[in-house]
């Protein structure tokens, strides 16, 4: 997995914004070391990648309303004796 400036590794985070603040949300993020990877400016929300650090800075942006981790989920085959 590639690292961040400073070392730390990079955590896929899903950001939820003020659809009105849209795109001053989004840059202010870009900023402080935010690498989006997905938009939905219609949903006010965005995928990204951020130093797991730098998950506090991007909290406290004006115009973000919530920052989850991205979580994969896998669910065993089908025929796996464990459901």
């Amino acid at each position: 997995m590639n690292q961040a400036p400073g070392g730390a590794v990079p955590v896929g985070v899903i950001v939820s914004l003020d659809p009105d603040r849209y795109t001053r949300t989004v840059e202010a993020a870009r900023r402080i070391g935010l690498v989006v990877t997905g938009e939905q400016p219609v949903l006010g929300s965005l995928s990204g990648t951020i130093a797991e650090d730098r998950i506090p800075a991007l909290e406290a942006v004006e115009g973000v309303e919530s920052v989850d981790r991205d979580r994969t989920v896998q669910l065993p085959p089908p025929d796996s004796p464990i459901q």
